[in-house]
C-alpha cells in the first residue's frame, strides 16, 4: 500500500516532535553527568542515561499517538516488529563521541512501512539540526527555524571525492585494506562521524561514507534521507541495500560509487 502524501506529511512532523522530545532528555547530560556503563563484560561498548532517557521519552511518544505501531530500540529491543508501521530508534548514534563531549552524535529515528524503510530523521540537537526526509517526500535540514532542501552533490570522480569512515580499527583485514585502497583514491577523507558523515553526504558536503557491522537502527533512519536528498545506498557489492546488509556505501554520485566499488567487491567477497 503506498502512503499517501497527507499521512506522509503527518509522520514527518511527528519525526520532530519525537526528535524535540529526545532532545530534551539528552542535552542536559551532554557535556555533563551522563551516567556511564559499560554493556560488555570484556571490551568496550558505551551506554548512558542519555541513550536510555531518549528511547524512553521516544517510545512514550509513539505508544500514546499510534499505539498499534511496533517499535525496534537499540537500549530497549523489540515490540512488534512484524506491525504495518515500525519505528526504529538509535537514541544517541555515536555514543562515544557523546562521552568524549564532541557534537557529532545524532538521533537517528526511522519508520518502516510494510517493512521498508519510508521516513528517516538523523538530529544533532546541539546543533539544532534535522536532517528528514525520504524518497517520496524529498528530504531538508531544518535548522533555527529554517527549512532547506536537502541535495547531494554531483562527484562523479573517486579522486574528486570526500569520504568518511567511522573508524578504520573496527574493520577486518579485507575490509581494511578495501577502505585504504579507497581512501587512497579519494581526494579527503575524515574519521569519527558515525551518522553525522551520512548527514553530510546528503547535505552535499560528503560524496561517500562506508561503514561495516551496522544494525538496522543504524541505518533505517538514514536511508530514506539519503535517498530524498538524491543519493544511493547500497551494500558493499553495490546491491540494493537491505538493512541486515551490515556493509553499507551512503553516495551521492552514483557514479563515484561504482569507482569505490571495484574494490569494496573484493573485501565484500571474502
Amino acid at each position: 500500500m503506498t502512503l499517501s502524501p497527507e499521512k506522509l506529511a503527518e509522520f514527518d512532523a511527528f519525526l520532530i516532535e519525537l526528535n524535540r522530545a529526545s532532545a530534551a532528555e539528552i542535552l542536559p547530560l551532554f557535556r555533563a553527568d551522563h551516567g556511564l556503563e559499560n554493556k560488555l563484560a570484556t571490551g568496550f561498548d558505551p551506554v548512558t542515561e542519555a541513550d536510555k532517557a531518549a528511547e524512553r521519552a521516544i517510545r512514550a511518544l509513539i505508544s500514546e499517538r499510534y499505539p498499534d505501531h511496533g517499535v525496534i530500540g537499540e537500549e530497549y529491543g523489540e515490540d512488534r516488529p512484524d506491525a504495518e508501521f515500525v519505528w526504529v530508534l538509535d537514541p544517541v548514534d555515536g555514543t562515544r563521541a557523546f562521552i568524549a563531549g564532541l557534537p557529532l552524535w545524532t538521533t537517528l529515528i526511522g519508520l518502516r512501512h510494510a517493512g521498508v524503510p519510508v521516513l528517516g530523521s538523523i538530529g544533532q540537537p546541539y546543533l539544532d539540526e534535522i536532517y528528514i526526509g525520504g524518497p517520496a517526500t524529498g528530504s531538508r535540514l531544518v535548522s533555527r527555524g529554517t527549512s532547506a532542501v536537502l541535495r547531494v552533490r554531483p562527484c562523479p570522480k573517486l579522486t574528486d571525492a570526500v569520504i568518511c569512515t567511522t573508524d578504520p580499527a573496527i574493520l577486518t583485514g579485507p575490509e581494511l585494506g578495501s577502505w585504504t585502497q579507497v581512501r587512497a583514491a579519494a581526494r579527503l577523507a575524515r574519521l569519527g562521524l558515525d551518522a553525522y558523515g551520512y548527514a553530510m553526504v546528503a547535505l552535499g558536503k560528503m560524496d561517500l561514507a562506508l561503514d561495516t557491522g551496522l544494525k538496522c537502527w543504524d541505518v533505517e533512519a538514514v536511508i530514506p534521507v539519503i535517498q530524498g536528498a538524491g543519493g544511493v545506498v547500497t551494500d558493499w557489492y553495490g546491491r540494493p541495500a537491505t538493512t541486515d546488509a551490515g556493509k553499507f556505501a551512503f553516495a551521492g554520485d552514483p557514479a563515484c560509487l561504482e569507482e569505490a566499488l571495484v574494490t569494496l567487491k573484493r573485501s565484500a567477497a571474502r
